[in-house]
């Protein structure tokens, strides 16, 4: 087969780890860099064209798509679906996982266990805001914000008031959400490929730090799943219609509390704490879905 990775750095270990593992089954993989693509929409003739060149042939596509270009890649993504590629994420699952009210709002009526989360249109009355968390301590987090950048713990009440009507003065959309204590500033990160746990870590922040992401210092560690958490996880993907995905949870007193479901998981940290071939995995993905 010929595999398409939409990665704008080929030197990433994510991708270097799926073209490891789908050259060694003897496929022909191709990065792109998907913010350098044209797409070339034409009666019954959709193109996508890659350094001056169309590119044809493609039987699957793994989108590695960042959070900064989630329009435009996801729209590359698509412009490959109208091809009739199959693609390992579609392009409104991507949308839809990026989308972190959306997404949450998707989660909940499944019945999926959540931090206790409030949204307002940049309501004055923020003493409220806060209090339907909760109260203080609560976390309160930019919707555009990633590995942890834009998410900040308030202590106390004044502090929550504070950042909340800074973020609102400068016009951020920012959701709040109770804090769960007993998670201790860990997380768990379950890894669902075809729907099924191809790998589980805890990631345990550094000390003092509240966030567990391993871009800020966290460690990450092996973790046998409860069958809660692996159903939650496992049912989290489902209802937002995502093929790869790192579904990140809370270890609470009532059970699992999903943060965020990533539909671009990094492969290092879940690797090395493992020590599975995740992106073997997601070849075989590919394999058992492209005819």
């Amino acid at each position: 087969m010929r595999i398409v990775i939409l990665s704008r750095n080929p030197k990433l270990y994510s991708t270097r780890r799926l073209v490891e593992a789908g050259e060694a089954r003897g496929h022909e993989m191709l990065v792109v860099d998907h913010s350098k693509c044209d797409i070339i929409i034409e009666r019954k003739k959709p193109q996508v064209f890659y350094n001056g060149e169309s590119i044809t042939h493609v039987d699957a596509v793994i989108p590695r798509i960042g959070a900064s270009v989630t329009f435009y890649g996801s729209s590359v993504v698509r412009q490959f679906e109208m091809m009739k590629v199959f693609t390992a994420n579609e392009s409104q699952a991507l949308i839809r996982s990026r989308d972190k009210l959306r997404s949450l709002q998707i989660l909940s009526r499944a019945g999926l266990g959540l931090p206790k989360t409030a949204f307002t249109n940049y309501s004055k009355d923020v003493d409220s805001v806060i209090e339907h968390v909760g109260g203080a301590p609560c976390i309160i987090k930019l919707l555009e914000g990633t590995q942890g950048v834009g998410v900040v713990l308030t202590e106390t009440h004044s502090a929550a008031t504070s950042v909340l009507e800074a973020f609102h003065g400068m016009q951020a959309r920012v959701i709040v959400q109770e804090f769960i204590k007993e998670a201790n500033g860990a997380d768990i990160r379950a890894f669902v490929v075809d729907g099924v746990v191809v790998g589980a870590m805890k990631r345990q922040g550094k000390k003092g730090e509240f966030r567990s992401n391993l871009h800020r210092g966290g460690t990450a560690s092996f973790i046998e799943l409860s069958e809660e958490e692996e159903n939650t996880a496992l049912k989290a993907v489902r209802v937002l219609g995502l093929g790869i995905a790192g579904v990140d949870m809370l270890q609470s007193q009532s059970g699992p509390k999903i943060m965020e479901v990533n539909s671009s998981p990094g492969l290092e940290g879940i690797e090395k704490a493992t020590g599975n071939d995740i992106a073997k995995s997601i070849i075989r993905y590919i394999e058992r879905h492209v005819d």
